[in-house]
């Protein structure tokens, strides 16, 4: 066994003992059901015995066993509620988990790990192991549990007979471990042919238009046919195992069966025993063969777990130092002698850095691409921490920050704005959620978005696509400076904010970049020379490392 099977068994057993106290309710009412339906098949022997000896039946018997179906059906409406309830809030709880820490982790993840993948980790991954809290985990114990009450109760009147019933159960657990030496392995192949679909299917439907431009339509197509076809085997193969493990238990209810019904032919025990032995054989199989049903979710939460137990950790909590007044005297920054590598073949991405930023003014960073300029942003963002040396924000380390208080004194522009599907006042109000509808109108004024959304169907409430489809770059920029304008942030970081633009389109967006920087601390990393004319501080890094610094006009 492997490392990350290890982890994965390891992160399974952790969800097991979490979601135990959840489970209760579900296998409370199980006992309860098991209890009424022994209560049925003494008073369903009891009613047959009597029928056959040719004595009146009692009325009591017949109204005993109406009220206990009743309450036997309550009990297994009940137990359906308690199990989908557990599911959904593991699930919840899980989602919540995995997505605080994607979030926490930021970009960098990115770079690791393909954004399908991640999002069937999410999604797919985690629905996948409903059955697992809210069927496996109460059934396990219900397996034992529901089967020792049902023999217990034939115990006093025929212990040969739950002798039979007891060596007959345990056939099924020894069955299903055989059956399962397989089934952990083919659920892990599902999910992965599975991960490999959706991961193939997204960069084509981001890519379409290349697809079909260089006539690669037909070709893809059958790609992704052929990715269908195999997580179609992988699936039959996961329910082929599934099937084996059901044959195994209706093999061992049909033994069973056979010798108590032989035992009653011959006499061995009374008529009435033997009539309420044989009742109870359902009774007995009942919880076992929702276990053996339930087991397959143990085997899909076991190929499941891999990628959920290999999500990145949440950051340790610290406690926030005195940057609660930060926002309202500005942000001084300080690098002092940095270092972080992203890959040791490439070296280092910053190699003894240093410089300094007052509150308020403006900072430069110029070089070639690999000069460490996006890696300065990244770190200022909170997305990576320094592996050597310290960065502060008005003296306090930036890596005793809670994410939350990092977050409102930053604002950030990159080269490609991301706009979600919606309209434009729904993508600036982004930015703070709270905002009116005015403070909304003044950041698109202060960006200038009402030069260009007076042209628009419905202005401001005009929908855009995902990704911003539908708006120019020029245009998308904007809607990111409105977001900056509305969030008002002290610690403005821009990368490469005009790249990708004309020249046209670049002198309007520096333009609004300008009247954005009043007033803040500004960090902006840049190979355009028309971003150069900002003013303030020019820092050139060539290899991690600053070989000059000079003013700017």
């Amino acid at each position: 066994m492997d490392a990350t099977q290890k982890d994965a068994r390891s992160w399974v057993r952790r969800q097991a003992r979490q979601g135990g106290r959840a489970a209760r309710p579900v296998l409370l009412a199980g006992l309860a059901g098991t209890l009424c339906a022994i209560g049925q098949a003494w008073s369903a022997a009891a009613v047959l015995t009597a029928a056959l000896a040719g004595t009146v039946i009692p009325a009591s018997l017949l109204v005993a066993f109406a009220v206990l179906a009743i309450l036997r059906a309550g009990f297994g409406v009940l137990a359906d509620h308690a199990a989908s309830a557990a599911g959904a809030a593991a699930r919840r709880r899980l989602r919540t988990d995995a997505l605080h820490r994607l979030l926490s982790a930021g970009p960098k993840l990115l770079r690791e790990r393909h954004s399908g993948e991640l999002a069937a980790v999410v999604v797919d991954r985690i629905e996948a192991l409903d059955g697992f809290f809210g069927r496996y985990i109460p059934a396990s114990t219900l397996a034992v549990a529901g089967p020792a009450l049902v023999a217990l109760a034939l115990l006093p009147r025929d212990p040969a007979g739950a002798l039979i019933l007891a060596l007959c159960g345990l056939l099924v657990p020894i069955a299903m471990a055989l059956s399962g030496l397989g089934a952990a392995a083919a659920a892990r192949r599902q999910f992965a042919a599975m991960a490999h679909l959706q991961v193939r299917f997204l960069d084509r439907v981001r890519g379409i238009a290349t697809i079909v431009m260089f006539g690669r339509a037909e070709a893809e197509a059958r790609a992704l046919g052929e990715a269908a076809d195999a997580l179609r085997r992988r699936t039959l193969r996961v329910l082929r195992v599934a099937f084996l493990s059901s044959a195994a238990l209706d093999l061992a209810a049909a033994l069973a069966l056979v010798v108590l019904a032989l035992r009653g032919a011959a006499g061995a025990v009374p008529a009435g025993t033997a009539l309420f032995a044989l009742l109870l054989v359902p009774e007995f199989f009942a919880p076992l063969r929702g276990f053996a049903l339930a087991y397959q979710d143990r085997m899909q939460a076991h190929g499941a777990a891999g990628p959920l137990a290999a999500l990145p950790p949440l950051p340790a909590e610290t406690p926030p130092p005195e940057v609660r007044t930060v926002a309202a005297r500005g942000v001084a920054v300080a690098f002092e002698d940095v270092r972080f590598t992203w890959d040791e073949a490439r070296g280092p991405a910053l190699d003894g850095l240093s410089f300094r930023v007052p509150a308020g003014e403006t900072l430069i960073l110029a070089g070639p691409s690999g000069a460490g300029k996006s890696t300065v942003i990244e770190i200022l963002l909170g997305f990576v921490r320094p592996q050597g040396g310290r960065v502060t924000l008005n003296g306090a380390d930036i890596a005793t920050l809670v994410p939350a208080a990092l977050a409102r004194m930053t604002a950030w522009i990159g080269q490609r704005p991301t706009l979600f599907a919606g309209s434009i006042r729904d993508n600036i109000r982004f930015a703070r959620p709270e905002a009116s509808d005015a403070e909304v109108a003044e950041a698109a004024r202060a960006a200038r978005i009402d030069g260009f959304a007076a042209a628009l169907p419905q202005g401001l409430d005009t929908v855009v696509g995902e990704g911003g489809y539908g708006l120019s770059g020029g245009q998308a920029q904007r809607v990111a400076i409105a977001r900056a304008f509305l969030k008002n942030a002290p610690l403005l970081l821009l990368d490469e904010p005009t790249a990708h633009l004309d020249p046209a389109t670049e002198a309007e967006v520096l333009d609004s970049l300008r009247r954005l920087t009043i007033g803040r601390t500004v960090v902006l990393a840049s190979h355009s020379s028309a971003a150069h004319a900002f003013g303030g501080r020019r820092l050139d890094l060539r290899d991690g490392q600053a070989v000059l610094e000079r003013g700017v006009a």
